[in-house]
């Protein structure tokens, strides 16, 4: 599910109107279609029910009196609201208002002095406000009349549908500088916006629904976007099938480097998760010390004690060992808890550049590689590092703020430079290649935020490319299923409760509901 800036949707609109000559008013009155659609599904029942569709003078206010119009023809009650005076509408805005009024719709006209009385006794009574004020191409603060109306209907406790964005909020950027209509869901015309998807954003817009409007697809692919939220299509489309007559050695190999004194959990925890999401065969490479305490640990699993150091961490004399392990498998987990042992961090440097197999490189394996990110290129894309925002900052050197404040262009810019496929951790998590395409992964709850869960996913991701995904599909996948796994689990277990170990349990769930082609996550699809 391709994602847009207000820019690229703008260029798809023209080629489509002016291109292919469809007009601007049939695109209108599908994106209204679209939006009762959501309507019905977020609301029930529409005939009986009270509904302020506040529409602005463009088009968005425009698609705001199709949706009152259809309404009106449903049977609700609804009343317009237009922000301003009816000659100051877009050409298609007034071609549907006057369609509206046409068929008995009641209108105000709203001013500065005339809010209060006229839209405030309205929204008592109403089930439901339709925001249909600024579109796709609002920026800055929301100011005088409208942020005056979005400031009542937010204070109202009614709940709100924006249409294709909630009134106030900068598409791009997500950002919202002054006041924002604060909706209950979002019914997003042809594609998802960037500012939709990407927090402060998500604060704004409850569940997002995507609106077909009839935009063909050769207009969008035409602009070659290469930002893409990972839908239930994608997953179930790249998810590997299992041959009815395979064996463990066709399921892939995978070899979990790390483990020290106090963090025996990590690489246990990333050991099942790899067997969880399908890998036939699971060795953890661990300090010698630990072995007892893993093989107690790791019913599933094999181990491999190797030489350590005094403090119990993994030590460079395990070198040439772990690497003929590597060697007899197919891919490489690394990291979990590993340490900062200086030691360890120098073995790291020393194995991950050096393999030939597809690696995962996370947590201490990654700020082993602070300073020395230049080390990275020699894997390629063979590589995935999953940096959360923290240990991104130590690889590139720029500020956790910087970093935060366009993630999308943080993991592009690394993967580009080094050839390596970035998971930059996060709400949403970003998966970037080395080639720039980009996917946004819409799945997983705040139970996340618990020590271990990054153990899991890099168990996930290993597991996927042992059965043969390519790296960035595998990344993107993983990321997928683990934050569906935190989903299901948070049905059962609620957010606060929830362990790394709840996702393990969660992760065959996940797994039938992606092969199902159950929608997950925060984005739905609406024909």
């Amino acid at each position: 599910m391709k994602i847009a800036t207000s820019e690229q949707m703008r260029s798809i609109d023209k080629r489509a109107i002016e291109g292919l000559g469809i007009p601007g008013l049939t695109l209108m009155e599908n994106a209204g279609k679209g939006v009762v659609s959501v309507l019905r599904a977020v609301a029930g029942d529409l005939r009986g029910k009270s509904f302020a569709a506040i529409c602005g003078k463009g088009n968005n206010g425009g698609d705001g009196f199709v949706v009152a119009r259809l309404l009106f023809e449903r049977g609700a009650h609804v009343k317009a609201y237009l922000l301003g005076a009816k000659t100051e509408t877009s050409p298609d805005a007034s071609a549907n208002l006057e369609r509206y009024v046409s068929i008995g719709g009641p209108l105000a006209e709203l001013t500065e002095s005339n809010l209060f009385c006229e839209l405030a006794p309205f929204l008592k009574k109403s089930h439901f406000v339709v925001d249909a004020i600024y579109g796709t191409g609002f920026k800055g603060a929301a100011s005088g009349l409208a942020g005056r109306t979005i400031e009542l209907v937010n204070t109202s406790g009614v709940p709100v549908l924006s249409t294709d964005v909630p009134s106030g909020l900068d598409c791009d950027t997500g950002a919202a500088a002054g006041p924002c209509i604060k909706a209950r869901a979002t019914a997003t015309l042809a594609l998802l916006k960037r500012g939709l998807v990407f927090f402060p954003g998500r604060d704004f817009t409850g569940d997002v629904y995507v609106v077909d409007i009839g935009i063909p697809a050769e207009c969008v692919e035409q602009e070659k976007m290469e930002l893409e939220l990972l839908d239930s299509h994608l997953a179930r489309d790249w998810f590997p099938r299992r041959r009815p007559d395979a064996h463990k050695g066709d399921c892939g190999k995978v070899a979990v480097v790390g483990g020290s004194v106090g963090l025996s959990g990590a690489i246990a925890l990333c050991c099942n998760a790899a067997l969880r999401s399908g890998a036939g065969l699971v060795t953890a490479a661990v300090p010698a010390s630990l072995n007892d305490i893993l093989e107690v640990k790791l019913t599933e699993a094999m181990t491999r004690p190797v030489p350590e150091t005094p403090a119990r961490t993994l030590s460079l004399a395990a070198r040439d060992q772990i690497l003929e392990l590597v060697e007899s498998y197919d891919v490489l987990a690394f990291g979990p808890g590993l340490s900062r042992n200086d030691e360890s961090a120098e073995l790291a440097r020393q194995i991950v550049p050096s393999g030939a197999r597809p690696t995962v490189l996370d947590a201490d394996g990654l700020n082993a590689f602070a300073g020395h990110a230049k080390l990275l290129a020699k894997c390629g894309e063979r590589l995935i590092i999953t940096p959360h925002v923290v240990e991104m900052s130590r690889l590139t050197g720029e500020k956790p703020e910087s970093i935060l404040h366009d993630r999308v262009g943080a993991a592009r810019a690394f993967a580009g430079k080094h050839g390596v496929v970035v998971l930059l951790k996060g709400a949403p998590t970003v998966i970037a290649g080395p080639d720039g395409m980009t996917y946004v992964n819409p799945t997983g709850n705040a139970g996340l935020a618990c020590g271990g869960s990054g153990d899991v996913l890099t168990g996930i991701i290993a597991g996927l490319l042992g059965q043969g995904v390519p790296t960035a599909r595998a990344a993107a996948l993983g990321a997928y299923l683990h934050g569906l796994a935190a989903e299901v689990a948070a049905e059962l277990t609620g957010e606060e409760g929830m362990i790394p170990g709840d996702l393990l349990e969660r992760i065959p769930e996940a797994i039938l509901r992606v092969k199902a082609g159950k929608q997950a996550g925060f984005v739905r699809m609406i024909d």
